[in-house]
């Protein structure tokens, strides 16, 4: 390799490291708290909804709201979780995936018999699993 070629090679290296990377850490990073989102979501047990439609993503901060909306089917509060994710910047913000109703944590801990494993442990376990066989 002559000289030439080998600090074109490394002006490669640096444009590959500075863009793509970033690129791909962003894009594999949304994939996952996206997996992540729905699995929780459509695990939710279902009443009136209303847990399912409290699931939301914040970008750098939890944001501590609760809505009175309902979602039974879980679409809605799947999609906008999607817009969240999607304007998230993933190497410079935390993507905060977040219920902060009150019973939120007894559903968790099985209170339901429609989720008696909860959504949070077995979604993360699901997706480590996948992570993993990557």
């Amino acid at each position: 390799m002559t000289v030439s070629n080998l600090a074109e090679f490394q002006l490669d290296l640096s444009n590959f490291a500075r863009v793509a990377v970033p690129e791909a850490h962003s894009l594999l990073v949304k994939k996952i708290a996206f997996e992540l989102f729905t699995r929780i979501v459509l695990k939710t047990p279902v009443d009136t909804g209303r847990a399912r439609a409290n699931w939301s993503v914040s970008i750098g901060a939890p944001s501590g709201t609760i809505s009175a909306a309902t979602d039974k089917a879980g679409g809605a509060t799947i999609s906008a979780g999607v817009q969240g994710i999607n304007g998230a910047a993933p190497a410079q913000q935390v993507i905060w995936l977040e219920n902060n109703l009150p019973y939120i944590e007894a559903l968790e801990d099985g209170s339901s018999k429609q989720a008696p494993a909860g959504m949070v442990e077995g979604s993360l376990n699901e997706v480590q699993t996948f992570i993993n066989q990557l």
